[in-house]
């Protein structure tokens, strides 16, 4: 299936919703709740996209990951790393402080 056709299907199952347009005009896709019931080929995809570029950010010493009492992970952002996340598509263009989508 090509990249439009798929899109195009997503779009009509709800695994996928149109939310904006970024500054160059581009569609800004979001992944819905329920792809993964109903498309979890595409919700495993975009999970390992995000580990991998979440890892990336490390990597680059663009993220510190802290964890409290629980071992909960908290990720803290430098102003670099949220200009290479909104870039990645790990966070929305207009999310100043708030958690990754999906995290």
């Amino acid at each position: 299936m090509e990249e439009e056709d798929r899109m195009a299907y997503y779009l009509e199952i709800g695994a996928i919703e149109l939310v904006g347009m970024d500054e160059q005009g581009e569609f800004i896709f979001k992944i819905t709740d329920k792809a993964e019931q109903i498309a979890p080929e595409l919700w495993e995809a975009h999970h390992e996209y995000v580990d991998k570029s979440l890892l990336d950010l490390f990597d680059r010493g663009l993220i510190n990951v802290h964890y409290d009492d629980n071992l909960d992970a908290y990720i803290e952002m430098s102003e670099e790393g949220k200009i290479a996340a909104k870039e990645m598509g790990l966070i929305e263009s207009d999310l100043e402080d708030r958690d990754i989508p999906n995290d």
